[in-house]
């Protein structure tokens, strides 16, 4: 099956009749996006690789169910997001909370076009991407999750809403609480979140 050749939608139908090689597309068109959202959830690589991991094995075995009433991305997120918070939640229950993979350097910066910032500028995004791991973790799953999803992936409230399984009003919500809670940590060096 060649990648080209098939929208989602064609490979979902393949892959819904058990075609492995149209599964194996839609992975690897969705897996970057997939692991984003894990990754902004978990804050640790190898924990967002295992969710990624499940997230596919999940939609595999659940193919035959997709209905899609939302595109199939949307449905990833909706499991990547359930399977993720689910995982937290565990953890948090029988290890202590979560801690950030401080061995991986991040950037959350990376992907703004500047041409060659000021030092002051380079020094505020340090100490601004120094408070916002913390700040993430320090957010509910949900609100996490719904943060993500909004502002870092670029989703509408709707799929949101859908990939959290809730009202949009709730996920509208959980996004405000989040950015309330965000801007309250990064106060102290202007952190510009809408």
């Amino acid at each position: 099956m060649n990648d080209g050749n098939y929208g989602d939608a064609a490979a979902v139908e393949r892959a819904r009749n058990g075609d492995r090689d149209a599964f194996r597309v839609l992975v690897e068109r969705h897996a970057s996006a997939v692991f984003r959202l894990a990754y902004r959830m978990t804050l640790n690589e190898t924990d967002a690789e295992d969710m990624v991991q499940e997230t596919f094995l999940r939609a595999w075995s659940e193919m035959r169910r997709f209905d899609g009433r939302a595109s199939f991305g949307t449905w990833l997120h909706r499991i990547c997001a359930n399977r993720t918070v689910d995982f937290l939640r565990s953890r948090k229950r029988w290890q202590g909370p979560a801690m950030p993979d401080t061995d991986r350097e991040y950037d959350p910066f990376r992907n703004l076009a500047s041409a060659a910032p000021s030092p002051e500028r380079e020094a505020q995004s340090a100490q601004t991407g120094a408070m916002l791991e913390p700040a993430l973790a320090a957010l509910s799953e949900v609100e996490r999750a719904a943060f993500t999803m909004r502002h870092y992936e670029g989703l509408a409230i709707d799929d949101v809403a859908a990939a959290l399984g809730v009202q949009p009003g709730a996920a509208r919500h959980s996004i405000f609480r989040a950015v309330r809670k965000l801007r309250r940590a990064l106060e102290p060096v202007g952190s510009g979140l809408p």
